[in-house]
């Protein structure tokens, strides 16, 4: 059931930045004299519509994505240099003009997109995934001001783990009993101390204590207001030694290097701190330079997401995913049984997971081929330099790029883009991401 909830907090959060990223081109576009015939949340069969005053609105089954229909987006024959050939291309350049020029009424010629200054058309078209960011901007800013975000570690004990697990980070039928257990140490007490010296830091008392497997050491609590010395001796384990960056340190073969520490069985309580509002635009910030290169890695990203769903190799946490994968992970966070994981921690992390699609809308939809929105401002951008041009060497405005050209191209990266939302789709099945 409450995984159910995360997929449909999931859509719903979906589909209304869908509807606002339609909103960025219809407004504008409305604003500048564009006839809009069609505004629609979601593909495939119609759900349900209603007609305004010229605009059909309407919402359809398949929640994954939307359009708005501006009529005249394709210049009329008469408009543009003459297509040659006769072949297949020829005849889907004409097709797809010959549509789009069936849908300007009589007399509002004057309304066609492709009537629009170039710099309006860049304005239409940018709209949509300027609101995705500014909404990935605005969901980032509200978790942080108003939840938080975890800060260092404090010396109150969170978890008292059962077990020195060996090798694997769970605890499996014959690890001994943690040092923690053992000892008595318990949840909600706090350390101040380890032998005797006081201590102001998790992270200066755990390499103490890592520093000494196998040697007796007393830890000093504060436990109901009372102070109380435990004794304890640290197991010896091994662990993955990582850099600065947090990376896992390798030697010259490639395997992870280790060290021996002392081990005790126990983590500390998380401590929320609320950040200013700067702070949400310094992440949105970080995270869309993430972003920017997840996408500009994309084929080969997801050539590894294929060879993770052949059998081929393991699946990176930090693959990409596609949406059966995000709501997967939006399900394990809805279901998540952790002490001190409460609701408002789950939504804000449902918020940040719909930040982080917002963004991933906003840079996917800027890469520069139609049919995306990237596409549409390059050509228009490309519009302005011609007349620029010509205005310069003072010639006649030339005439509107010709977006029909562009038709193989779309239809040939709306292919790839099919194929390569199946392969993840198929993986996010076969080879998940967890979060746990």
């Amino acid at each position: 059931m409450a995984e159910a909830v995360g997929w449909i907090v999931l859509i719903v959060g979906l589909l209304i930045s869908i509807a606002l990223h339609e909103l960025g081109h219809m407004i504008p576009a409305k604003r500048f004299g564009v006839r809009v015939s069609q505004y629609f949340v979601g593909f495939g069969p119609t759900v349900w519509s209603r007609h305004g005053k010229e605009t059909e609105y309407g919402v359809k089954a398949i929640p994954l994505g939307g359009y708005v229909r501006l009529v005249g987006m394709i210049p009329p024959e008469d408009a543009v240099k003459p297509v040659r050939g006769t072949g297949r291309v020829a005849r889907l350049i004409a097709d797809t003009r010959a549509s789009s020029v069936e849908e300007i009424h009589p007399g509002e010629d004057h309304r066609a997109f492709y009537r629009l200054a170039w710099w309006r058309k860049v304005i239409v078209m940018l709209g949509g995934p300027l609101v995705n960011l500014v909404l990935a901007a605005a969901l980032f800013t509200g978790v942080l001001f108003f939840v938080g975000l975890p800060g260092p570690a404090s010396l109150t004990v969170a978890q008292v783990t059962p077990c020195v697990p060996q090798p694997a980070a769970e605890c499996a039928p014959g690890d001994p009993e943690s040092p923690a257990l053992q000892a008595g140490l318990e949840v909600g007490d706090t350390v101040t101390a380890v032998d005797g010296v006081a201590v102001d830091s998790w992270e200066a008392f755990t390499a103490y204590v890592a520093a000494r497997p196998g040697e007796e050491i007393v830890i000093t609590v504060l436990r109901d207001g009372a102070s109380v010395d435990i004794a304890l001796t640290p197991a010896l384990r091994e662990r993955a030694v990582y850099d600065e960056d947090g990376n896992p340190v390798t030697d010259a073969t490639g395997a992870a290097v280790t060290e021996e520490v002392g081990y005790m069985g126990i983590s500390p309580t998380a401590v929320i701190e609320r950040q200013g509002i700067g702070a949400g635009v310094a992440l949105t910030a970080d995270y869309l330079v993430r972003t920017v290169d997840v996408v500009a890695h994309l084929p080969q990203n997801v050539y590894h997401v294929a060879r993770a769903a052949l059998g081929l190799e393991d699946r990176s946490q930090e693959s990409v995913i596609g949406i059966v994968g995000v709501g997967r992970v939006a399900g394990e966070i809805s279901a998540a049984e952790i002490e001190g994981y409460t609701i408002t921690g789950k939504i804000a992390d449902m918020l940040m997971v719909l930040g982080g699609l917002n963004l991933a809308l906003f840079v996917f939809n800027m890469i520069p081929l139609v049919p995306l929105d990237g596409g549409h401002v390059a050509s228009a951008l490309w519009q302005g330099v011609k007349n620029g041009w010509a205005s310069v060497r003072g010639l006649a405005r030339p005439a509107p790029v010709d977006v029909a050209r562009m038709m193989p191209l779309a239809y040939g990266v709306f292919g790839l883009l099919l194929v390569m939302g199946v392969i993840l789709i198929y993986a996010d099945i076969v080879a998940p991401v967890s979060l746990v």
